[in-house]
């Protein structure tokens, strides 16, 4: 049995493996299906300073290996998750990370300022670069002044581990990552979906209510895993990889490009177990490989 263990600054996770958000919901969900303790961290599901109903439907339609959403952050707002949600999943053996987005750097702050007070949350997930809402998320992920912004406020109001999640959808990701890094980011994640669209030929409409969406799901897994190998190199905080992550194999593939965890999303969608045996599948990679600490093989591709 390896050691599993990695830090995402002084955040201390039993192992790599997280769960993406809005595709876990709170964990609880999952409860039937997985050990919730034997994960490294659960992101929760996007939270917002005031309730949000999300987009209308439809808001997800299949693609070739992948999936489109446009779900749009629905939600009851950060006061309802601190008096009915928070209550039920503060006592699980795992991280319990919230997922917070924001239509200006003031709402972020403020939203994070309120789950700086709940003593089992001990980070956050800054979602800067969410594609499916019509205001926020999007327009901040995309420059480096404006995700600057962000971070600079919630930094300000909020004192653990601070992970800054990175929208694909931009030139040059290096430059958003160094300037988040910049503003006090513990660490980033990366990548968000990939905006995307799907047309119904016989109605002549696009599939999604609004449109466009974001793409997910393994037909993202060479973008993600090329921009992870680029941000590893440019910043020198912890980085969190994601995008069409399915097996052990995948993940390990993140990890060698220089991400100290991973995340999974669609595939929990698949399979509600599937965080476990990549967790189970890491290990015995590194016991067949004759290493004894899974940090022997982050960052570690060979040129």
């Amino acid at each position: 049995m390896a050691d599993l263990n990695v830090k995402i600054g002084s955040l201390k996770l039993k192992n790599p493996v997280m769960t993406a958000s809005g595709t876990f919901g709170y964990g609880l969900e999952f409860a039937d299906f997985v050990p919730l303790d034997g994960i490294g961290g659960i992101i929760v599901k996007g939270t917002t300073l005031n309730p949000r109903e999300g987009n209308d439907y439809p808001r997800m339609a299949e693609t070739a290996s992948g999936m489109l959403n446009c779900v749009g952050l629905q939600n009851k707002g950060v006061d309802y998750f601190c008096r009915n949600i928070y209550p039920q999943i503060k006592d699980i053996d795992t991280n319990m990370i919230v997922n917070v987005s924001g239509s200006s750097p003031e709402d972020y702050a403020e939203c994070a300022a309120r789950i700086d007070e709940l003593e089992n949350i001990p980070a956050i997930e800054l979602n800067i670069s969410c594609p499916n809402v019509k205001q926020g998320g999007m327009a901040f992920g995309v420059t480096a002044n404006g995700a600057a912004s962000v971070v600079r406020a919630v930094r300000q109001r909020y004192n653990k581990t601070l992970i800054v999640k990175l929208s694909p959808n931009v030139t040059d990701v290096t430059e958003i990552a160094k300037a988040v890094e910049a503003e006090g980011a513990d660490s980033v994640s990366l990548i968000n979906t990939l905006m995307g669209m799907a047309i119904d030929i016989e109605r002549r409409r696009p599939m999604l209510s609004i449109s466009t969406g974001g793409l997910s799901g393994p037909a993202v897994k060479p973008v993600a895993l090329r921009m992870v190998w680029q941000v590893a190199k440019a910043v020198k905080i912890p980085v969190v990889g994601l995008g069409g992550i399915c097996t052990a194999e995948d993940a390990i593939e993140f990890l060698m490009a220089g991400a100290t965890a991973i995340e999974i999303g669609t595939a929990n969608f698949l399979d509600p177990a599937v965080t476990i045996k990549v967790r189970d599948g890491i290990n015995d990679w590194l016991d067949r490989h004759g290493c004894s600490s899974v940090n022997e093989i982050i960052g570690a591709l060979e040129k």
